[in-house]
């Protein structure tokens, strides 16, 4: 079985008063995901922060820089083998993190972590395009898109939620005439033939941010993190949820989102 996990753990651990990277790294132990995307890595781009973070976890990181925004990473655990790890090469305001693996039953999977543009829908949905593309272009026909992309689901009613939110964060999720609902870029990954994870597998709700304790005054209990999967791994889910309670209500301002597929590693 391949456990992944995706989860924005805001501003790579470290606010100007805590540092919370025990508290990632004991979430990560208790979950123990065979492949971990992360975003909002604030500093991991220095000499040897990815790496010792990945020591701690017993993973190897694969970090993509930012040129505008944060870094994100894929940390894969042995003994899945990487094939190949590269950033995905678009102007994102984040960025985007592909990585192969071996598996011994579907072929090469790829993962891709990626973080969207947190103001802008018409960005986000053009950044969708880009990942939807990355993911046509991977070998083989497995791949999972992991990441925190700042958009509400299509299909479901925001109003009240979108309502709680003070207007400077209100804008991030409403299309220019102020009042539809930003879900296009979301929209735009289902067109391509993506399957929400979640929406096949999941259990429990689906919300995200903000958590308890760790702040998130733009959140409103909001779904942002998501599971995407091409049809060939999207049958194989076997689980997915948010992972919810203890030093995840303290660690980061999303809740990391998991789920379990049927592969093994070659």
């Amino acid at each position: 079985m391949l456990r992944v996990m995706t989860w924005n753990v805001r501003t790579g651990g470290r606010d100007r008063t805590a540092d919370r990277r025990d508290r990632l790294v004991r979430v990560v132990g208790e979950q123990w995901p065979d492949v971990l995307a992360l975003q909002e890595l604030r500093g991991f781009d220095a000499p040897g922060v990815a790496e010792r973070f990945g020591d701690a976890v017993g993973m190897r990181a694969h970090l993509a820089r930012s040129w505008f925004g944060q870094p994100v990473a894929v940390l894969v655990r042995p003994p899945w083998r990487v094939l190949t790890a590269a950033p995905v090469r678009r102007p994102f305001h984040h960025a985007a993190q592909r990585v192969t693996l071996a598996t011994a039953d579907a072929g090469p999977l790829t993962v891709v972590s990626a973080h969207l543009d947190p103001y802008c829908g018409w960005r986000r949905r053009l950044e969708a395009g880009w990942l939807a593309a990355a993911l046509r272009r991977a070998p083989g026909e497995s791949a999972l898109l992991a990441g925190d992309l700042n958009t509400l689901e299509p299909g479901v009613d925001h109003r009240a939620r979108i309502a709680r939110l003070p207007a400077t964060y209100r804008r991030r999720h409403l299309r220019r005439d102020g009042r539809t609902v930003e879900t296009r870029a979301v929209a735009r990954l289902h067109r391509a033939g993506l399957v929400d994870l979640f929406t096949r597998a999941g259990s429990g709700e689906p919300e995200t941010a903000p958590t308890r304790y760790g702040g998130g005054a733009e959140f409103s209990g909001m779904r942002l993190d998501y599971l995407f999967g091409t049809p060939a791994p999207a049958a194989r889910a076997r689980d997915c949820r948010v992972v919810r309670g203890g030093a995840t209500e303290y660690a980061s301002d999303h809740y990391p989102v998991v789920v379990d597929l049927d592969l093994t590693p070659a």
